[in-house]
């Protein structure tokens, strides 16, 4: 048998673009070596946001104990929350393979690797014998969706005892009652988050100056507000040099010698590219930086193309999943045009949460473009309002009098992250705000505050 497709991986962008290729009516087969969904659905987003959901309620409940019209306590069984959250994904996994089996996607469980033009070998573990333990697909077309995997530095390697990954971490039993995080991205923050709920001592060290640091600076400068509030230690500009278990604890050590000590260190500096073993040599594929590099259709050799971390573009669920719907279409036919993302949202989940959507301030200057900026402080939200979390802003940038990116911070912005991509996107000026009616009251209106605000030209 010769497939029209074969996908390596069962990510977001691998699994969708299976999905889109046989609604398109192509032969294709899927092989993951592990759980259907990959890193999203079973070590990073799905798990984080059960546990940021769970505990969400904590969060509320102080901001109105703040504002003296509640109080009590909630209290999370975290043994419990982990229980549901296995539960929830493999019945998402169930569903998936259900999915595959209604559309014809056949599911090839084992290790897949490129095995010259139009063949992949897989060293299968879904009980089909060959001689060799391996299985060759003859294939027209394959798709490469491998995904990426926790980074470290030397000297910052986990050991699964007090020194984890984000993988290990949402592996826990028991949530600890102090977590030194390495890395002030959005994987270590939102972890810091959940942990700060259950009342643990959170200490947060990144070798840039400021949390956050592809976020717009004022973004970084309320999350450290923020931070600040919760009695987080945040240590900036501060280089690790080693971190280990010593006595049932976990030790950091800085360049400097000083040393820290927690319960649990996480280690969230990063992730990289999945590209070995996979034969890639073989068909010419070239991997900068373990990256898999691409042309504007996403193809990385005649016939084969990558979707996802795997190519470098961006590491984002959504933008995997987008990849992978293109390339499907691309290769039934009913596409030729170049690969066109348009703006790709990002979120920041938790309490404060931060959204962003298409250029902020420095690459607009970058462009040598004319740049003004509105703002619009929560404080006055009715919504925000209503749950006591008025800190936080939403931020237009104006790029020759159109909307060239919007960025929030504060209680619930991941709301307006769909209507600012569209607003982004279709580029309105002035004439545009009021093309649509805004509900009231809603967080919404803090968006059409932000685009109505006075406009100030930045030098």
């Amino acid at each position: 048998m010769t497939y029209d497709l074969v996908v390596l991986g069962a990510g977001p962008g691998g699994f969708d673009a299976a999905v889109a290729a046989a609604g398109h009516g192509l032969k294709v087969a899927l092989v993951e070596k592990g759980f259907l969904g990959g890193t999203c659905l079973n070590r990073g987003c799905i798990p984080t946001k059960l546990w940021l959901g769970a505990t969400s309620a904590i969060d509320e409940l102080h901001n109105q104990a703040r504002m003296k019209v509640a109080s009590g306590e909630v209290k999370v069984d975290f043994p419990a929350l982990q229980g549901r959250v296995a539960k929830h994904l493999a019945g998402t996994r169930k569903a998936m393979a259900m999915q595959l089996g209604k559309l014809g996607v056949e599911l090839v469980e084992g290790f897949g690797r490129l095995a010259g033009e139009g063949a992949v070998e897989v060293e299968t573990t879904d009980g089909i014998k060959t001689p060799d333990g391996v299985r060759t697909l003859k294939c027209a077309n394959i798709v490469i969706a491998t995904g990426s995997r926790p980074i470290f530095f030397p000297g910052l390697e986990p050991d699964g005892k007090c020194v984890l990954d984000s993988d290990m971490f949402l592996a826990m039993e028991t949530m600890p009652a102090s977590l030194i995080v390495v890395g002030a991205g959005f994987i270590g923050l939102e972890m810091a988050q959940v942990a700060h709920r259950f009342g643990a001592r959170v200490t947060v060290i990144d070798a840039m100056d400021r949390v956050a640091p592809l976020e717009d600076p004022e973004i970084s400068k309320a999350l450290q507000s923020t931070f600040k509030r919760w009695k987080w230690d945040v240590l900036l500009e501060k280089r690790v040099s080693g971190v280990r278990t010593v006595d049932d604890q976990g030790e950091l050590t800085m360049d400097t010698g000083e040393k820290y000590t927690a319960d649990i260190i996480l280690v969230a500096v990063g992730r990289g590219p999945v590209t070995d073993g996979l034969g890639l040599d073989s068909v010419g594929i070239k991997t900068p930086m373990r990256r898999i590099e691409v042309d504007e259709h996403l193809r990385a050799a005649p016939g084969i193309h990558a979707v996802g971390d795997v190519n470098g573009i961006i590491q984002l669920a959504h933008a995997a999943s987008h990849q992978g719907h293109y390339v499907a279409a691309l290769v039934a036919g009913k596409t030729d045009a170049p690969y066109d993302s348009g703006p790709v949202p990002s979120v920041l989940y938790g309490a404060p949460e931060v959204m962003r959507v298409g250029r902020m301030e420095n690459e607009v200057h970058l462009a040598d473009e004319e740049c003004e900026v509105s703002l619009a402080q929560l404080a006055a939200n009715p919504m925000a309002q209503a749950h006591a979390a008025t800190q936080g802003f939403v931020k237009v940038i104006w790029a020759k009098g159109r909307v060239a990116g919007v960025t929030a911070v504060g209680h619930d912005v991941s709301r307006l992250t769909t209507p600012a991509t569209m607003i982004v996107r279709q580029g309105w000026t002035a004439h545009d705000l009021h093309s649509i009616v805004f509900p009231h009251p809603s967080l919404d209106e803090s968006l059409l505050a932000a685009l109505q605000a006075e406009r100030i030209p930045v030098e």
